[in-house]
């Protein structure tokens, strides 16, 4: 079986929300793009609530989501894919990884970093602009992935040196428009998987999500598409398929800004109370 394909070779798209807010513009574009692709190919759509963050996920907004996708006239397979039904799953993973000897704990806060690249000349800096993680506990003696869970305060880094050598040579992705993109993990650093009140990081459970739901196709915004790197080398640590990727342009704001939830963009539910209507949602967008 080549990369990106099922068993029948039909194709599968998702989109994969947080409920920790309400949709917006940028959202509908993502869900919309998907939708279209899928249907335009003959493939499935499937809707996954990335809700691994309990802390903030919440019941309404997830209601929400479900309103917000239907009135755009999206429709999705039953039953819904959610990350918290997978724990054991992302945790079976970070356990392959600890097997391999390619994480340690890591007690560091991130004033000790911040202080860290302030005290280095010229620190490099990750994808997201923060400081790459200097390695201060990468050499203490090691603890078991599941004891270091237990603690709080205690983090799961990845030691990029060693992970990046297992790997090996030419990793790489295929990318929509533009063929096969080289992978560059390195530029993440020690990125860290997991911790106590976050059993996986984003980057951790949408590998495995991606390939537990023998997703294919991977559409999703370009301020991901570093990402990629680091979902690439996973993805071979742990043995999972390689999707395609197609990485869109977002949707700004009046300002030129990306549309969030942090900044509290107008959710598509006011919109609809203003009186937009689905097609005005695909003219803002491009669709």
């Amino acid at each position: 079986m080549t990369s990106g394909e099922t068993a029948d070779s039909q194709r599968v798209f998702r989109f994969a929300p947080s409920p920790n807010g309400h949709l917006h513009l940028g959202h509908a574009y993502s869900a919309l793009l998907n939708f279209d692709l899928a249907r335009q190919c003959g493939g499935r759509f499937l809707l996954r609530i990335e809700d691994i963050d309990t802390g903030r996920a919440r019941n309404e907004f997830e209601a929400a989501i479900y309103e917000d996708l239907a009135w755009l006239g999206l429709e999705w397979e039953a039953p819904v894919r959610r990350q918290s039904e997978h724990f054991d799953d992302y945790a079976r993973a970070l356990e392959r990884l600890d097997d391999k000897g390619l994480l340690y704990a890591c007690d560091c806060r991130r004033s000790d970093i911040a202080r860290a690249a302030v005290a280095k000349p010229n620190c490099p800096h990750d994808p997201d602009g923060a400081p790459l993680y200097p390695g201060t506990c990468r050499d203490k003696p090691r603890r078991g992935a599941r004891e270091v869970l237990t603690q709080r305060g205690v983090a799961l880094r990845l030691d990029m040196r060693k992970a990046a050598a297992l790997a090996g040579q030419g990793l790489s992705w295929r990318e929509f428009d533009a063929g096969d993109i080289v992978a560059d993990p390195a530029e993440w650093g020690d990125v860290v998987l997991a911790r106590k009140d976050t059993p996986a990081s984003y980057h951790i459970a949408v590998v495995v999500d991606d390939a537990l739901q023998g997703v294919t196709d991977v559409v999703r915004g370009k301020d991901l598409f570093e990402a990629t790197s680091l979902h690439r080398l996973l993805q071979r640590l742990l043995d999972l398929p390689a999707p395609n990727y197609r990485h869109h342009g977002l949707v700004l704001d009046e300002k030129g800004e990306k549309l969030a939830k942090s900044v509290a963009s107008t959710a598509l539910r006011a919109l609809r109370a203003e009186g937009w209507t689905p097609a005005d949602v695909r003219a803002r967008t491009g669709l």
